[in-house]
């Protein structure tokens, strides 16, 4: 499904010049899936922002849109009406997308991100003074582990679904050289995932760090072709930082540790994010921030979680929740989206990740899970 034109045979027009031209541009064939994939989606009882929000009238005035790099209205919905079952069913095939293809993504996005409307711009990037941050845990009795990350393209290159297999590598070739020029504790190795002997493996799945091939939603979207071609990881000594190449968006960078020490992972966060961003431009959008493969990883995207134990607390799931929605923290099981507390363990989350600063958002992280062990010490 999908068709990315190649680069070859792409047309280098500018997105605002679309409409006229663009009636010739999306080929039949793709117009039949859209259709077919219109009715289907219409037809099903799905729950999804995209059927929510993918009108007749919308759905007419962006099927014969495409961007430069080739994209169709058809790559962007596919992995939605394919997964009926999806909350949110659209990904972003390339950055131009979301400019494109804006009459829906700009509802989506506002229904995901509490409110954030079509005038409304995202703010500044600004990392704030991390100094004011601390170890939330200085006992370690409570926080098993902190994680900050966040997520980036880079600028010239479209996003998985477009990408061919010489793109995919030239990428990993600049990403690992890049990341070869980190120095100090970020300083380690990039493991390419071809080629990657057994016993390498076994061992970055051990640490958990080894991510595996996408879920249907991601194959769905034609998000994993070539694999493993162009992707890997990078991970510094300590095992404290991370990045990911080339797994759903084309950097994911992650700075975690044991115990409840934020101040640090942010810090090493930031320094990381800062030094890597001098060497490879990122995707970014006047309005939306940073962009990603997915609308609901956009502005900060950056994601802020503990691992905590809370056994009185999780005995009162609902006083659990109502702490949470007031600093806007998501709840999650041990292992993530839709699994189980195991042994009273939560993965705890900021939610907002639009709207407002990067530090902001750690910092909700910050304040909510302090009010979580106060409460928890006083029950």
């Amino acid at each position: 499904m999908g068709g990315c034109a190649t680069k070859e045979n792409k047309e280098n027009k500018p997105a605002d010049e679309a409409d006229g031209k663009a009636a010739a541009m999306v080929d039949a064939a793709t117009i039949e899936k859209l259709e077919a994939g219109f009715s289907k989606l219409q037809a099903s009882d799905s729950k999804s922002l995209l059927k929510k929000y993918l009108t007749k009238e919308v759905f007419d005035a962006l099927k014969n849109k495409k961007t430069s790099f080739g994209s169709t209205l058809l790559d962007c919905i596919q992995s939605g009406v394919e997964n009926l079952d999806s909350g949110v069913g659209i990904y972003a095939p390339d950055a131009e997308a979301y400019s494109v293809f804006s009459d829906l993504f700009d509802p989506i996005i506002e229904d995901y991100h509490n409110g954030f409307k079509k005038t409304d711009k995202h703010p500044a990037k600004n990392w704030g003074d991390v100094e004011t941050l601390g170890n939330l845990d200085p006992g370690s009795e409570f926080i098993v582990s902190t994680r900050v990350r966040c997520g980036r393209s880079l600028e010239g290159y479209p996003f998985n679904p477009c990408l061919t297999e010489a793109q995919y590598k030239e990428m990993e070739e600049k990403v690992s050289s890049t990341l070869s020029g980190l120095e100090g504790e970020l300083k380690g190795t990039f493991f390419p995932l071809t080629g990657m002997s057994k016993e390498t493996q076994q061992q970055l799945i051990d640490d958990h760090f080894l991510f595996k091939e996408g879920d249907r939603f991601l194959q769905a979207a034609n998000a994993c072709r070539f694999w493993p071609s162009g992707r890997g990881i990078y991970h510094n000594e300590n095992k404290t930082f991370l990045v990911w190449c080339n797994e759903e968006d084309h950097l994911r960078i992650i700075s975690m540790q044991m115990g409840g020490d934020l101040k640090q992972v942010y810090k090493r966060l930031v320094t990381a994010v800062n030094d890597i961003e001098k060497r490879i431009p990122f995707s970014h959008h006047d309005r939306l921030g940073f962009l990603t493969f997915c609308p609901t990883n956009l502005g900060t995207t950056v994601r802020a979680s503990v691992h905590i134990k809370l056994p009185k607390l999780a005995a009162d799931k609902a006083k659990l929740e109502e702490v949470a929605s007031k600093y806007h923290l998501q709840v999650r099981g041990t292992r993530g989206e839709h699994t189980e507390a195991e042994g009273g363990v939560y993965d705890i989350s900021n939610k907002r990740r639009m709207g407002l600063t990067e530090y902001d958002a750690v910092k909700e992280m910050y304040d909510g899970i302090a009010e979580l062990i106060k409460i928890e010490k006083s029950l």
